[in-house]
């Protein structure tokens, strides 16, 4: 993992970690997230549009075994989900503002579900443009979010209530390979979430969507 990015990372975690340090740390990660997103943007600015659906590495376990177009996605769908259904309990921007529609999408789901072949295919109908487009309006939703969090927000958990909720709107799909996820992200508080998928999914994925974009430029 990019030794940078994991230093900034771990900065951030202490300094959440204590109500004197917290503002700091809340400004950690947003500089953490903004040089993350500056490496998303690249991808657009140096890659056609139908690079986003190549998969270099599909043989591969891992990441970076999907595609670019996928990788966004499910980054930023996770992240709409857990902001908006769990932590402000208010509408995801997706359904807002009427995304799946722009961005051309047969799922509403995270796409964790979907096989290699499917990834290459759901990558294929969608619009690029419009993705990047619902991918800065949800970093700037979540990062309002972040701003407003207070310290003791941060030990705020979730409930079989939020569980339901989850279920019933079905933004996870209910294969095995989705599924856990509501599970996952209601076993932790909000600190913890801001983990996963705040930094660290960032981190890990925005790593292999470079390993895919050096891998289609060689």
């Amino acid at each position: 993992m990019n030794q940078d990015w994991s230093n900034i990372n771990k900065l951030m975690q202490a300094q959440l970690s204590k109500v004197e340090t917290f503002e700091a740390g809340i400004k950690t990660l947003l500089g953490l997230r903004c040089s993350l997103f500056t490496s998303m943007l690249n991808l657009k600015k140096e890659l056609p549009d139908d690079a986003f659906s190549k998969m270099p590495f599909k043989n591969a376990s891992g990441n970076h075994s999907t595609s670019l177009a996928w990788s966004l996605w499910h980054v930023f769908r996770i992240e709409d989900i857990v902001s908006h259904d769990l932590i402000a309990k208010d509408k995801e921007v997706f359904f807002d503002k009427g995304y799946g529609k722009l961005i051309g999408s047969k799922i509403i789901t995270t796409g964790n579900e979907l096989t290699k072949a499917e990834i290459k295919e759901f990558s294929k109908t969608l619009n690029i443009s419009r993705l990047f487009d619902y991918c800065i309006d949800v970093k700037n939703s979540t990062e309002t979010i972040l701003r407003q969090l207070k310290f003791p927000d941060l030990k705020t958990g979730f409930s079989e209530e939020d569980k339901a909720h989850l279920k019933a709107l079905h933004v996870v799909s209910d294969h095995e390979d989705a599924a856990w996820l509501i599970d996952y992200w209601c076993g932790k508080n909000t600190k913890g979430l801001i983990q996963m998928p705040f930094s660290r999914h960032w981190m890990m994925h925005t790593e292999a969507m470079l390993k895919i974009f050096n891998k289609i430029l060689r």
